[in-house]
C-alpha cells in the first residue's frame, strides 16, 4: 500500500513536470502550444537576435501573417549565440514544427541548424541572412549588394566622388554584412573615394560609438562613414556631434528611429529594406512548402533610399 503510494505520487509530480515544460515557453519564446499538442499547424521562428528594431519589425511581421494564415507561432531568440541557435532549431526538431524560419546569427554555423531541420524533414526558409549550407527552400531577403551599391553612390555623389570615408561592418560571417560591404566597394571602386578603415561594430549601436571615436581620432579628415545598419549609424552620429565634425553618416535598414533621423538632419541616407515585408513574405513561402507547392529559391524585397525631405 506504502508503495502503491508512492508510485502514485511519483507518476503525478512526474506529469507535473511534464505539463510545466511543455506550458511554460523557455526564455526568449512567445507563441501557443506545438502542433502535436493543438492539433493546428505549427511555425517557428528563430531569429539572431531581438535587440534590434530591425528584426522586431520582422518579427511583427512574421507574427501579423502566422495569424492570418492559422498558424501556432513559436518564437526563440538566439541572443546573437550560434550555439544557441542550434540549440533553439533542435529543440523544434522534437516539438516537430511544420516549418522554420531562420534569422541566421552566422550564416556558416547556420548550416547545422539547416541540415538539423533536414534531417527531421523540417522545411527552412531563412530570412536577412542566408545560410551557407543545408537544404533551405528559399531565402527571403533585400538584395544587401544592391543596396550597399546604393549607399557608396549616395556617399560619392555628396562628396563628389573624392574623400576619405569609413566603413562600419556588421557581425563578421553574416551574408548581410559581406554582401553590403560588398556592394560599397563595387560603388566606390573607380572614384577617388579613399576607404581609410573598415572595421566591424556587430550591427551594435554603443560599439559603433565606441568604434567611431576611436577612427575619428586616427582618421581625422573623414567625410562620411557608411555603417551596415541603422543602430550602428546612430552610434557613429553620436559620436560625430560630440567630435563636433562635418562628416555624412549613412545607414542600412530603415528602422523608424533611422528615418526619423534622417528627416530631423541627423543621417544623411538611410538605405530602407522593408522588414514587416521580409517576415510576412517569409511565412507565405512557408506557408507554401508546408503545403508542398513549389517555392522560388530566391525572394527578393525592394528596397529603397531614404533622404530629408524638402
Amino acid at each position: 500500500m506504502i508503495f502503491s503510494m508512492k508510485k502514485t505520487l511519483a507518476i503525478a509530480l512526474t506529469a507535473g513536470l511534464a505539463l510545466t515544460g511543455c506550458s511554460k515557453p523557455e526564455e526568449g519564446t512567445t507563441g501557443t502550444e506545438s502542433s502535436d499538442a493543438s492539433g493546428q499547424k505549427s511555425m517557428a521562428l528563430v531569429v539572431s537576435t531581438l535587440n534590434n528594431p530591425f528584426l522586431v519589425t520582422l518579427k511583427e511581421g512574421v507574427e501579423k501573417k502566422a495569424q492570418e494564415l492559422g498558424y501556432d507561432l513559436v518564437i526563440l531568440d538566439s541572443q546573437n549565440d550560434s550555439a544557441k541557435e542550434m540549440t533553439n532549431t533542435e529543440d523544434l526538431t522534437v516539438r516537430g514544427v511544420d516549418a522554420i524560419l531562420l534569422n541566421p546569427t552566422d550564416s556558416d554555423a547556420a548550416a547545422n541548424s539547416v541540415r538539423a531541420a533536414n534531417r527531421a524533414e523540417i522545411p527552412v526558409v531563412t530570412l536577412d541572412r542566408g545560410a551557407n549550407g543545408g537544404n533551405v527552400v528559399s531565402h527571403v531577403a533585400s538584395d544587401n549588394i544592391a543596396g550597399g551599391e546604393m549607399a557608396g553612390e549616395f556617399i560619392a555623389s555628396k562628396l563628389g566622388g573624392e574623400g576619405q570615408v569609413i566603413q562600419l561592418e556588421g557581425v563578421p560571417g553574416t551574408s548581410a554584412a559581406r554582401e553590403r560591404g560588398e556592394g560599397f566597394m563595387k560603388a566606390i571602386k573607380g572614384t577617388n573615394l579613399e576607404l581609410v578603415a573598415s572595421q566591424p561594430a556587430d550591427f551594435d549601436r554603443t560599439k559603433a560609438l565606441n568604434v567611431t571615436e576611436n577612427l575619428l581620432q586616427a582618421h581625422p579628415d573623414v567625410k562620411a562613414i557608411f555603417a551596415q545598419n541603422d543602430e550602428m549609424a546612430l552610434g557613429a552620429l553620436k559620436a560625430v556631434q560630440a567630435a563636433k565634425k562635418d562628416v555624412i553618416v549613412v545607414g542600412f535598414d530603415g528602422t523608424d528611429e533611422g528615418i526619423q533621423s534622417v528627416q530631423d538632419g541627423g543621417l544623411a541616407a538611410t538605405i530602407a529594406q522593408q522588414a514587416s515585408m521580409i517576415g510576412e513574405m517569409g511565412v507565405e513561402t512557408a506557408d507554401k512548402a508546408v503545403k508542398g507547392e513549389e517555392v522560388a529559391v530566391y525572394t527578393p524585397v525592394e528596397l529603397k533610399l531614404i533622404t530629408k525631405q524638402p
